[in-house]
């Protein structure tokens, strides 16, 4: 069964810029999309709102109205949608769950709004079992124009980046885009390579050598199955955060990998991400490792 492209909404401009993003992905993709939102009753003598017949009356107008405005502009792409009451975080990761991807709406160089305000969207960007882009308000189809690439981070051994680069080379088969694939490297320290490391570096002749070949081998299963995609192998000395977001401005889309870790605040995603997705302009897909 093919998985839908799922976009969560929630009225803000963010999310309609999520929901047209992801309406034109699926036809790029030719796989269904899928429309949730997540509300909680306002007693009406807290806020001063109508009852939750009338909450819920209007919610459902407003998700109907997004889902024709994207189905007159899409009519042979197969839309639903769904309504959920309680909590977002919940509605959201089980959206994520049947989807092949969840597109969620991201305010500025900031945190995530709408229903996924502060501790919310981190939790579900680090807890949700499938990939998760971030669009910004203002996103239009002028920032998918040929020429742009397909950026993806690079990082450890093949096996570790696997799914982020399977990902970043379909969404650049279904743009006829070129992937950009970054590999950062630093200075060895006791922290950063280990002893073997440095003896395959010293054989390879250098480091950067090393990492450069450490890069081509990640991509060379990738490049065999989707042999139309050029690729740019990107290879720098410099943080994996500030070397992606040095070659932003030339995106359409950023693609980076995760590790979610649980602090005693919560949910937290690596510093790569973060950074990332606070910080580019274009969309961003965080693909969790298996």
């Amino acid at each position: 069964m093919t998985r839908p492209i799922t976009a969560g909404v929630d009225g803000s401009e963010e999310s309609l810029a999520a929901l047209a993003w992801a309406a034109r992905e699926a036809v790029r993709r030719g796989t269904p999309l899928h429309v949730v939102h997540a509300w909680r009753f306002q007693p009406q003598d807290a806020v001063g709102t109508e009852g939750r017949d009338a909450q819920e009356r209007w919610v459902r107008d407003a998700v109907a109205e997004s889902v024709g405005a994207v189905t007159e502009r899409y009519p042979d792409l197969t839309v639903s949608a769904e309504v959920r009451e309680g909590d977002p975080v919940a509605a959201l990761l089980a959206a994520a769950g049947d989807s092949g991807t969840l597109v969620l709406g991201s305010r500025g160089h900031g945190a995530v709004v709408g229903f996924l305000l502060g501790s919310v969207g981190q939790q579900v960007i680090a807890e949700a079992p499938r990939p998760v882009v971030l669009v910004r308000a203002g996103e239009e189809t002028a920032t998918e124009a040929a020429g742009r690439e397909v950026v993806v981070g690079q990082q450890g051994e093949p096996e570790d980046s696997a799914d982020v680069i399977g990902f970043a080379f379909e969404a650049a088969a279904a743009r006829g885009a070129t992937v950009r694939a970054v590999r950062a490297w630093a200075l060895p320290t006791v922290f950063t390579y280990s002893p073997g490391a440095m003896r395959l570096a010293d054989e390879a002749g250098g480091l950067e050598s090393y990492e450069r070949k450490a890069l081509g081998e990640a991509l060379g299963p990738w490049r065999e199955r989707f042999p139309d995609v050029p690729v740019i192998e990107h290879v720098e000395m410099g943080s994996a955060g500030q070397v992606l977001l040095s070659v932003a401005a030339e995106a359409q889309l950023m693609v980076v990998g995760r590790r979610s870790r649980r602090t005693a605040v919560g949910a937290r995603i690596g510093s790569v991400a973060h950074g990332v997705l606070h910080h580019a302009d274009c969309p961003v897909a965080v693909i969790p490792h298996t």
